[in-house]
């Protein structure tokens, strides 16, 4: 019991360090990007377009195949051409006038290296083509680990939104339930109706449902955060830093050449590549190949050549050999209709990767267009947010005391109190959207370095 109860002890610590962990923004998006399935699927499918490529170098060693064979069986033979095929055996030897049961042994064993010591460039084409699928890979890779960084940051933003909303909805309800403490001392002082007590619960009660709303949103945002770094939402913790302060105003650089760096362009420019390698390796595919080969093998038989069966064990071993060297050239000469169709099919391809290019091009382009228009919209907002905010704590400060004197009806105060929380909610939101809407810029243009460099 003393054991369980020092163990318990000992690990409260360590929980609540866990609990209380807080994170920046550059840790939230380096677990993401190191963390997320979705890039692990992306980091093994770029390895085995890596082992793709080794493959395709092996094309270019000898191939050597060895057999080692036992068996036992009749040596009845008939003349005649037998095409190739999977069921019936291939038999050598003499033929007899008739069939007869007698078996005996028989054996192989041999080594043939076959070797292409020169091609039409059907090789290197294949390597080509791997390779060009490895770059897409690799590409792949980059463009789903950003997207997903650029995910994390976006989710963090959010938290920290949703945070400020719980907040200032708490704020609001502290008012309400002051205002409805004040009323229910008049109401019942008979200085003001029950109508307005009424009322004044009914506010109460809606910032309470504020309150609960925000709170859902802050830990739904939380639950997006952890989907992304795998870790629990309990954990997630966010530290502001300089995101809550006003964002230095920088010099935009709306050159299109800043768009073609993106992840996702640099994807599919490995596409089109890709699919023009493949294009590249069938045209090699219609040539002739060279093969340099050479066979040693032996053959053991328990027949004699007059087909009388030696018995024993007679055939186990081998007792005659041969030996081959020989040059082959192959040429499918009948394949260059399926190769043009196909040539033709990987060209489509092409300039169907090629197209896709330049409507990525284009939406990059509206994107960033978009961002820098919300951006400039932010900043303008942002420098609005204060003013509107000092104009509603003044305007709920003369309602109420309008309201007291008899001059104001309590729905005055009411709106005073709604549009007050509305405009401390923009305030606070107002410098995290400048910050969001950065962050939209640096997403559209597919490098999130100097977000991260400016938020560090």
């Amino acid at each position: 019991m003393f054991l369980r109860a020092f163990l318990i002890l000992a690990s409260l610590p360590l929980s609540a360090g866990l609990l209380c962990a807080q994170w920046t923004l550059r840790e939230v998006v380096e677990r993401a990007g190191s963390r997320y399935p979705g890039v692990a699927v992306s980091l093994e499918q770029s390895a085995a377009a890596a082992a793709g490529v080794r493959e395709a170098r092996t094309v270019f060693l000898p191939k050597a195949q060895s057999v080692l064979q036992f068996n036992r069986a009749t040596d009845n033979n008939v003349p005649g051409l037998l095409l190739p095929n999977s069921v019936t055996s291939p038999i050598s030897g003499p033929i007899h006038l008739q069939n007869a049961g007698t078996s005996a042994w028989g054996s192989t064993a041999g080594f043939l290296v076959s070797w292409e010591p020169f091609d039409l460039g059907q090789r290197e084409a294949h390597v080509t083509s791997a390779q060009a699928s490895l770059a897409k890979a690799e590409k792949a890779v980059a463009r789903t680990r950003f997207e997903v960084e650029a995910a994390a940051a976006d989710a963090f933003l959010t938290v920290l939104a949703a945070d400020a909303t719980v907040n200032r909805a708490q704020a609001s309800l502290e008012r309400a339930r002051a205002l409805e403490t004040s009323v229910r001392a008049l109401s019942d002082a008979g200085l003001k109706p029950g109508s307005d007590l009424a009322r004044a619960t009914a506010e109460r009660a809606a910032a309470e449902a504020q309150v609960v709303q925000a709170e859902l949103a802050a830990k739904t945002s939380r639950v997006a955060v952890a989907q992304l770094t795998g870790d629990p939402s309990e954990t997630v913790a966010p530290v502001a830093g300089k995101l809550a302060e006003q964002p230095a105003v920088a010099r935009e650089i709306t050159a299109f050449s800043v768009l073609l760096a993106h992840p996702a362009m640099a994807e599919q420019r490995a596409a089109v590549d890709e699919a023009e390698a493949r294009r590249k390796e069938l045209a090699k595919s219609y040539a002739p190949r060279f093969f340099l080969q050479s066979s040693l093998y032996a053959r053991g038989t328990g027949f004699t050549a007059d087909g009388a069966s030696m018995g024993g064990a007679n055939g186990l071993g081998s007792n005659y050999y041969n030996w081959g060297l020989g040059f082959s050239v192959l040429f499918p000469f009948l394949d260059q209709p399926q190769v043009r169709a196909q040539r033709e099919a990987e060209g489509h391809r092409a300039m169907a990767e090629t197209a896709r290019l330049n409507r990525i091009k284009q939406d990059l382009s509206a994107q960033a267009e978009r961002a820098l228009a919300q951006l400039d919209a932010a900043r303008k907002l942002a420098a609005l947010a204060p003013v509107q905010a000092d104009a509603a704590r003044s305007a709920i400060d003369q309602s109420q005391a309008r309201y007291k004197s008899g001059l104001a009806p309590l729905l005055e105060v009411a709106e005073a109190q709604r549009l007050l929380l509305q405009a401390e909610i923009d305030e606070a939101l107002a410098k995290l959207n400048v910050w969001r809407m950065q962050l939209g810029v640096a997403t559209a243009r597919g490098d999130l370095q100097p977000f991260l460099d400016a938020v560090k």
